[in-house]
């Protein structure tokens, strides 16, 4: 891609400053290790004395190259050493030069360790250093999301209160501790001080509500203010939750610094942050970043995929699985979204190697058991109701409001997007994060929805009601002849009228919050939002069908569709639907969102539900919207991803289309094969586009090769860098363009003269 084009990328304002200094990168692919006495020659030497390797029967033609890697050059002596260097930051990898390395690599390996035991040893620990690797990855990604989980509950527990055993201990874990029998709404107990009691007030009184509410705003606040300063300060990268960004990488792009061990030290610790100040993004987008970041560190301590950047992307594919794995505990939905969504590059291997690290991460997480419950979620539900075959239709009727909503979020959501950069918002991002943690706190705490974190709302959202359940949600006229009955038809009453306009509510807020609060200078996710958008919607819908086959039961409609069942609809079920045909509207996943909500909820009966619902969200996103919410901020942030799942269906051949046309004033740009002056190439270099077809001739413009701007360049500055020899007395020089090995046929000459 053009230097200049990513010159105006708005990946962050660190970015801006390290373009700029970019702009013409130079670049070498091989780096060469000089003696000290040989000194910098900026021509080629007369004459060159080739030092062939042992058994070589080469002919030296008058224009040929020379296979050794060790060349002495005149009188001056000295050794050049040729290895490849890495690629400039902002450029895209060669795939077929990196997976030639490794080919090489295999053939060394495999011919060494037939001489010796010691070689023999040294090729098995090659061969299983990719599952070392990712069994690595796992465990990091284990701790590490449990190191979330445990500093975001405790955090979230702390704007209401404080433990007076210790400050340290979360309500849960303050509570294990008590006496007490029972416990309220909110699981409080005598252990648990709020800080309306620790100031003296009683706490169903009007100044305890002040203070709680002030104390909510404060907290959100400062916790909102921590995060934007460790973003802005210290990892300008740690922003956002990665995906576009892992899938581009993935791709075979490069970015330095942001799979960095920094951007993962103050992404962790900012999504802590954020999630606890109640700003409505997800902490399981941004795993997906963590697990690359873990991913990429441990893939150095390992040769073969630290050196080799087209082979490092087997271990990110594996660390985006183990993201998924401990975010929503879904470890096989994880391996399906690293393949269906994430990886550009999926062999077979790379789908053992991923199950292998998402099994690591799950296993870690449920040792560490970062919830108290056994459970590798925090909102993980057990749904048993069955359902109907009449309910179908409610559920693709779920499967197009999760469409239409899907595309709703993302045009708005871009909308405030190209707003930050458009205007003076983007300019004070930190303030933008204070203000939004302000109002979010500020019209959150008075509805118990909105005033709930999210995980722990689409628990209550996806849950179904018991006898013990008082909350407002259950509370219908029923009668229970005992805690294992079923549970009988009931009609509402003002709890559960209550409950519907306060959902309705939360849907508004939630939504607009959402999408004014992804693409700021955060850790952002937007996989909880939108589940929780959609669970909502689902609530609704299912007390609906619920009371609708309550009022009448008798109907032919619900008696052929019933039966004798006590209850006919599950409005938790309906939950369930409505997030996962949202998510499926927003990201267009299916496959592992089925499975993400089929392993969350442990309801293998519900895959033909659940795969309405999605199947009907992508259908009507894909007309209203061809672009998930990823592919939509990839091309708006100017990645250069060609997304292989596209088709195109083009009547027009290359030569109907190219620019500039052979007749036009300023023709192609091809260099030929040979007869260029030095003179004839600086010029070219500086004024040319970023890469030249290599021709046979002037004459006869057949194309024989390809070469990138960056390496004329270097060959120009540094000629010792590339084989250079003359076999006579012309004044023509030659150098060797070589993917990998000069030996391979995939090398060829490209000549010029002094």
């Amino acid at each position: 891609m053009d230097d200049v084009k990513w010159g105006s990328m708005d990946l962050n304002d660190l970015d801006s400053q390290r373009l700029g200094s970019q702009r013409q990168p130079e670049f070498n692919p091989f780096d060469v290790e000089m003696d000290a006495e040989m000194p910098e020659r900026q021509q080629p030497p007369s004459e060159v004395t080739i030092e062939l390797p042992r058994g070589s029967s080469q002919q030296m033609n008058d224009y040929s190259f020379v296979s050794s890697l060790t060349s002495r050059a005149g009188r001056e002596g000295g050794a050049a050493k040729m290895r490849f260097t890495k690629y400039d930051d902002f450029h895209t990898i060669d795939w077929l030069r990196d997976n030639a390395m490794d080919r090489e690599r295999h053939r060394r390996f495999n011919k060494a360790k037939k001489q010796s035991s010691l070689d023999w040893l040294r090729s098995g620990m090659d061969a299983s250093s990719a599952w070392i690797c990712v069994f690595l990855v796992g465990l990091a990604c284990g701790v590490c999301a449990s190191i979330l989980d445990i500093g975001t509950a405790w955090l979230i527990d702390l704007r209401d209160g404080i433990c007076a055993d210790g400050f340290w201990f979360n309500r849960e874990q303050c509570c294990w501790g008590s006496n007490e029998t029972g416990f309220d709404d909110h699981f409080n107990c005598s252990k648990w001080q709020t800080w309306s009691t620790l100031l003296g007030h009683i706490p169903d009184d009007a100044g305890a509500y002040v203070i709680q509410y002030m104390m909510y705003i404060i907290w959100a606040v400062v916790f909102a203010w921590m995060a934007a300063i460790l973003v802005r300060v210290f990892a300008p990268y740690a922003s956002g939750s990665g995906i576009p960004e892992i899938k581009t990488i993935l791709s075979g792009f490069i970015i330095r610094g942001y799979l960095g061990k920094w951007t993962l030290l103050i992404k962790v610790v900012s999504l802590i942050f954020i999630v606890s100040s109640g700003v409505n993004v997800g902490k399981e987008g941004p795993m997906i970043h963590i697990a690359a970041c873990c991913g990429n560190i441990f893939a150095y301590l390992f040769p073969k995929y630290g050196k080799n950047e087209a082979k490092k992307r087997e271990i990110h594919s594996a660390a985006a699985a183990a993201g998924i794995s401990v975010a929503f505990g879904a470890p096989i939905a994880g391996v399906l979204f690293s393949l269906e969504e994430i990886s550009y590059y999926f062999p077979l291997k790379t789908l053992y190697r991923s199950f292998f690290c998402a099994l690591v991460a799950a296993f870690i997480v449920r040792s560490i058991n970062p919830f108290g419950n056994d459970h590798l979620t925090m909102f993980f539900v057990e749904v048993r109701s069955p359902w109907f075959f009449l309910e179908l239709i409610p559920f693709i009727l779920l499967g197009i409001l999760g469409g239409v909503i899907g595309v709703v979020f993302i045009r708005a959501n871009t909308y405030f997007c190209r707003l930050r950069k458009t205007t003076r918002l983007g300019q004070y991002p930190i303030l933008e994060v204070v203000a939004m943690g302000f109002v979010t706190a500020l019209v959150s705490y008075p509805i118990p929805f909105t005033r709930d974190d999210n995980s722990n709302l689409i628990a209550k959202l996806f849950r179904d009601c018991g006898p013990a359940d008082v909350s407002d949600l259950c509370d219908y006229n029923r009668t229970y002849t005992s805690v294992t009955a079923a549970f009988d038809k009931g009609h509402p009453q003002d709890g559960i009228r209550r409950a519907m306009w306060q959902l309705f509510l939360t849907f508004i807020i939630k939504l607009v919050l959402s999408i004014m609060s992804v693409g700021m200078k955060i850790p952002a996710g937007i996989f909880i939002p939108n589940m929780v958008v959609g669970a909502i919607i689902g609530r609704m819908m299912g007390v609906g069908m619920e009371q609708l086959s309550t009022s009448y039961a008798d109907s032919a409609l619900f008696v052929a569709a019933c039966g004798t069942a006590t209850r006919c609809v599950t409005p938790g079920l309906y939950a369930v639907i409505g997030a996962a045909a949202v998510m499926g509207g927003v990201t267009r996943i299916t496959i592992s969102m089925v499975v993400i909500m089929v392993e969350v909820t442990g309801g293998l009966q519900y895959i033909v539900p659940l795969m309405a619902a999605v199947m009907t969200s992508k259908w009507v996103g894909d007309i209203l919207l061809k672009e998930g919410i990823y592919e939509v901020l990839i091309n708006m942030n100017g990645y250069p991803f060609l997304d292989n799942k596209l088709e195109f269906h083009h009547t027009t051949v290359a030569a109907d289309v190219m620019r500039p046309r052979p007749t036009e004033k300023d023709p192609l740009w091809a260099l030929p094969q040979d007869s260029m002056t030095v003179e004839e190439l600086e010029h070219v270099v500086q004024s040319g586009p970023n890469g030249f077809p290599i021709v046979v001739s002037r004459e006869n413009q057949y194309l024989v090769g390809f070469v990138l701007r960056k390496e004329l360049q270097a060959a120009l500055g540094k000629p010792e860098a590339f084989v250079f020899f003359s076999a006579n007395d012309s004044d023509e020089f030659s150098f060797v363009i070589c993917p990998f090995d000069c030996r391979s046929s995939e090398a060829f000459q490209f000549r010029y003269r002094v």
